[in-house]
């Protein structure tokens, strides 16, 4: 009797390892600088996901667009994609087009969405004191656009155009953003365009080193379609040596957590659940991050959905556009 009891006693503790392997899961993520909530948010999640046995290996500091590809070829697991760059992927343009329109819809096929968020906003930083006003003034000056072959290029000659300053007046400026800040600092250009949340310690640092003026664009403004924007604002007095008597208006990026169609249902599913389910805990945990639970999951998903989350989304009655499905 005491070995049959035995028996049965390791074949359960054994089924229960069993289960919790099988449950648990390790997946590569990137996401871009960890001073926007493109980076902060995946960074909050991957502590969230721990505690469900995902164990995420994150890359900060990634060019999206590149993390795109890498997502396609089945290379890395999960990124952060700007709708636009899922776009012009599926057309084969913008940092796609020498692998043409149809390699690139082939490789899009391959690209399922989890959910939506917004991003950071764009603040148009100078120097308070360099006679850069407004957007105008920015003739003819050196105007930082981004990393080389992101989606950010579009998205920044778009707000500059909006502001009044066309593609063909000013020297684009491209480079990594990690290192951007601290070009600035150094002068290796007169405008730095940074994705931020509104009220980010990194802008606020920098306006207490050197008076600082956001560059506005008329507030309400929308975005040209398919950029992945919506219209934002960056009140006036936000940061401590703020230049600005007005509020300035700017532009928020959109952007959704992408995956592989190889993803298993369950893990899409609980990747899902624990993003719906968390973030407005995240809010109240920083403040960078308490917008995430007034935005529809959907918002910014340019992907078809993956069946894993159209099922969390379906078990809570919440309704899934068409198009995404």
């Amino acid at each position: 009797m005491f070995k049959n009891a035995l028996r049965k006693t390791v074949l359960a503790t054994t089924l229960g390892l069993a289960s919790v392997t099988a449950q648990a899961a390790d997946i590569s993520m990137e996401a871009a600088t960890a001073q926007s909530v493109v980076g902060l948010m995946p960074q909050t999640m991957a502590s969230y996901l721990a505690d469900k046995d995902v164990n995420v290996q994150l890359a900060m500091g990634q060019t999206l667009t590149k993390s795109l590809l890498k997502v396609a070829t089945g290379k890395l697991d999960s990124a952060v994609i700007p709708p636009g760059a899922f776009k012009a992927l599926t057309v084969g343009k913008g940092p796609y087009k020498k692998m043409g329109a149809e390699k690139g819809a082939e490789m899009a096929k391959t690209v399922r969405a989890l959910y939506g968020f917004p991003g950071s906003t764009y603040h148009a930083i100078t120097w308070a004191d360099n006679g850069i006003n407004e957007w105008k003034d920015a003739a003819g000056k050196r105007v930082y656009i981004g990393p080389p072959a992101g989606a950010a290029n579009a998205q920044i000659t778009s707000l500059a155009a909006a502001g009044g300053l066309a593609k063909d007046a000013y020297e684009g400026i491209k480079a990594p953003w990690g290192a951007a800040a601290q070009a600035f600092q150094d002068g290796q250009f007169d405008v730095y365009v940074g994705s931020f949340p509104v009220g980010s310690q990194v802008v606020a640092e920098l306006s207490l080193k050197r008076p600082i003026r956001i560059l506005g664009i008329p507030e309400g403004t929308q975005p040209k379609a398919g950029l992945g924007m919506e219209a934002s604002v960056v009140p006036a007095g936000t940061y401590p040596d703020q230049a600005n008597e007005t509020d300035s208006g700017a532009f928020l990026t959109l952007m959704f957590i992408g995956v592989n169609e190889k993803m298993s249902d369950d893990l899409a599913y609980t990747m899902t659940k624990v993003y719906m389910e968390s973030r407005e805990q995240m809010g109240k945990d920083n403040r960078l991050l308490n917008h995430l639970v007034k935005y529809s999951p959907f918002t910014g998903v340019t992907a078809p959905l993956h069946p894993g989350a159209i099922k969390y989304f379906e078990e809570q009655g919440i309704e899934v556009p068409a198009n995404l499905k």
